[in-house]
């Protein structure tokens, strides 16, 4: 939402605004690496609690280390950084702890819990366009200050929920275990898919509709990030609530497929209402990606445990960091036109699916 706030007040080029998220999605990707060495000897709930607290500071930084450092950028990537290693921490843990817990539908119950992903997403878009609008978005770093509020919070949350492991200590693979495993290459690639599916959409869906179809910043807030993120909201719910009357690997490449269609009508239609209706649409298309090859690696890896976890967030956060990047700089080198590069972000989805039909075939690791 602040891609082009920040690139026109300090004066940052497209290509170095595209590294942020790249910034972001690579210090995920070693906090990943960290957390599958160490978090089962550190223990789930002083990590998590710890990634609440790193989430706080990055965001307050946020608002004061680009007026402070003499390099505005580096402020910004100092805090993002910052952030970063929250997140990563995260994304790492909160998976594991719910399939730890005795559901009887593991696909449908990791749905659910990563609906509400989107359901925070919604909540931060729509809250920041309506303070955006009410305090004018040069205010922009008392909000960010004001969602630092959210980490602290669960703070409490983390330090006082029951958390049990997803697998008895000791009886997790190890990672050369894992690197062993076809079926976790296969699982690999697809995280890889996903994260650049999602992201490279998700990340440049307001600056997209901005500069490309000529909307107004509160209608772009609204239009392309907010949407977005209820489409792929309303996929993960549907599955949570449906899922056992679905074929969860045809739901999975129909996706893949959608998602494909979605990148073809952002990028190449010359009517903006198809093009905005791409953006919105890819949101449900990538909704299962995610929390999908998460269930399905759990269920062929069921020994698999935080470590597989780990790996897999890593490759998300490389999709993550790829797909983004990828966009900004193919969108850059074509005169800043953001359609150039999602047209390439396609690619991603076509992978997916080729992968996916592999692993159809593919037997559960004994």
């Amino acid at each position: 939402m602040l891609f082009l706030k920040l690139h026109n007040d300090y004066q940052i080029p497209l290509g170095l605004i595209a590294l942020i998220p790249t910034a972001f999605f690579f210090t995920q990707l070693d906090v990943d690496i960290f957390c599958a060495k160490f978090v089962d000897r550190i223990g789930y709930r002083v990590s998590i609690v710890a990634s609440e607290a790193f989430s706080a500071v990055g965001l307050v930084a946020l608002a004061f280390l680009p007026e402070i450092l003499p390099s505005a950028y580096a402020g910004i990537m100092i805090s993002v950084v910052l952030y970063a290693i929250g997140c990563g921490l995260i994304e790492v843990l909160c998976s594991p702890i719910v399939e730890a817990c005795p559901f009887e539908n593991k696909e449908a119950t990791m749905s659910l819990l990563h609906s509400f992903y989107c359901w925070g997403w919604l909540g931060v878009t729509l809250t920041s366009t309506l303070l955006f609008t009410t305090l004018g978005i040069d205010n922009w770093k008392y909000i960010a200050c004001f969602w630092a509020i959210v980490p602290l919070y669960n703070i409490y949350n983390f330090a006082t929920c029951p958390i049990e492991k997803i697998v008895e200590d000791g009886k997790g693979m190890t990672i050369l275990q894992l690197f062993r495993s076809p079926l976790f290459w296969v699982a690999v690639v697809l995280m890889v898919c996903s994260g650049a599916s999602e992201l490279s959409m998700a990340q440049w869906a307001s600056a997209f509709v901005e500069s490309c179809l000529g909307f107004s910043k509160t209608i772009c807030d609204l239009a392309g990030p907010c949407l977005f993120a209820v489409t792929m909201g309303i996929c993960r719910v549907f599955y949570g609530k449906f899922g056992e009357k679905v074929d969860f690997m045809k739901f999975m490449i129909g996706s893949g497929v959608l998602c494909l269609i979605c990148y073809i009508m952002a990028s190449l239609s010359h009517n903006p209402i198809v093009a905005l209706l791409g953006c919105i649409m890819c949101g449900f298309s990538v909704g299962i990606m995610w929390p999908g090859t998460l269930s399905i690696s759990s269920k062929k890896i069921p020994t698999g445990g935080t470590a597989m976890f780990a790996l897999l967030a890593m490759a998300e956060d490389l999709g993550g960091s790829i797909g983004p990047s990828t966009v900004g700089m193919i969108s850059q080198k074509a005169g800043d036109n953001l359609q150039y590069g999602l047209f390439f972000g396609g690619i991603f989805p076509v992978v997916l699916v080729i992968f996916l039909i592999i692993l159809k075939f593919m037997k559960k690791e004994k």
